[in-house]
C-alpha cells in the first residue's frame, strides 16, 4: 500500500521516468537500456520510500509504548526536556534513513495537550543539535494514568517536508498514524523518568510492532 503523500512525488518521478526512456529509445537509441534502467530504479526508489505496511498491535496495553517509526535506537539517555515537559525525562531516539517507512504512529492511548512546527536546520539526523535546530514539530500527549510523553518529528539532511495530522484537543489511538517524514529523518520520544526502557542501543524497531517502554 502507498501512503497519500507520495502521490506527488510518484507522479513527478513517473513524468521524468516518460522523458528518461523517451530520450533513450529516440535521442540515444545505443544507450536506451541505461536509460531504461535508470527510470526503473527511480520507480522502484519511490515505490518503497512512500511504502505503507499495514500493522495491528497484537497486544493492546495502554501503559505500553510501541516504536513510532521505524528504524534504529541512537540515544537512550537521561535529559533535561525545556519546550512542554520542562524536567527530566528519559529520551529515546529512532533515527528512520531513507530505506525505512517513514509513517510515523501513536505509541499509545493518549490525549494531545500541546502541538507546534518549529522552522529550522537540516543537519544530518543523527547531530547532536538537530533535537533543537533542526526543523522539528512537537507533539505532546497526556496517557491513561496521567504522565506525559512528547514526542518529536525532527526533519535531516535530506527530509524537507514534515507532516503532522494531530493537533491541541485531539484524542490518539494506539498505533494510529499521527504523521509523515519524507526522506530521512529522526523521531525522539521523551517519557518519566520511571518508565520502564524495553530497547537498546542500536537495536532495530518497527513502529507497531516493538514495544520500546512501559510507563510505571
Amino acid at each position: 500500500m502507498i501512503h497519500k503523500e507520495g502521490w506527488a512525488s510518484i507522479l513527478i518521478v513517473t513524468l521524468l521516468n516518460v522523458i528518461l526512456i523517451a530520450l533513450g529509445v529516440f535521442i540515444f537509441p545505443a544507450f536506451q537500456w541505461a536509460f531504461i534502467l535508470v527510470a526503473i530504479l527511480l520507480w522502484i526508489t519511490i515505490l518503497q520510500f512512500f511504502r505503507n505496511p499495514q500493522r495491528t498491535i497484537s497486544v493492546q496495553d495502554k501503559n505500553v509504548l510501541y516504536a513510532p517509526a521505524d528504524g534504529k535506537v541512537v540515544v537512550i539517555e537521561k535529559t533535561f526536556e525545556p519546550e512542554w515537559l520542562k524536567e527530566d525525562c528519559i529520551q529515546i531516539s529512532i533515527f528512520m534513513s531513507p530505506i525505512n517507512v517513514h509513517v510515523n504512529r501513536v505509541p499509545l492511548d493518549s490525549e494531545v495537550e500541546y502541538y507546534k512546527y518549529h522552522p529550522g536546520k537540516y543537519l544530518v539526523a543523527w547531530h547532536p543539535k538537530s533535537s533543537t535546530d533542526n526543523e522539528r514539530t512537537s507533539l505532546g500527549l497526556r496517557a491513561a494514568n496521567g504522565s506525559r510523553i512528547l514526542l518529536r518529528q525532527i526533519a535531516g539532511a535530506l527530509a524537507r517536508r514534515i507532516v503532522c495530522y494531530s493537533r491541541e484537543g485531539d484524542t490518539v489511538l494506539q498505533g494510529q498514524e499521527f504523521g509523515f517524514i519524507k526522506f530521512g529523518s529522526r523521531v525522539d520520544i521523551f517519557v518519566p523518568l520511571n518508565t520502564e526502557i524495553l530497547v537498546q542501543l542500536n537495536q532495530k524497531v518497527s513502529g507497531n510492532v516493538t514495544a520500546i517502554a512501559k510507563l510505571v
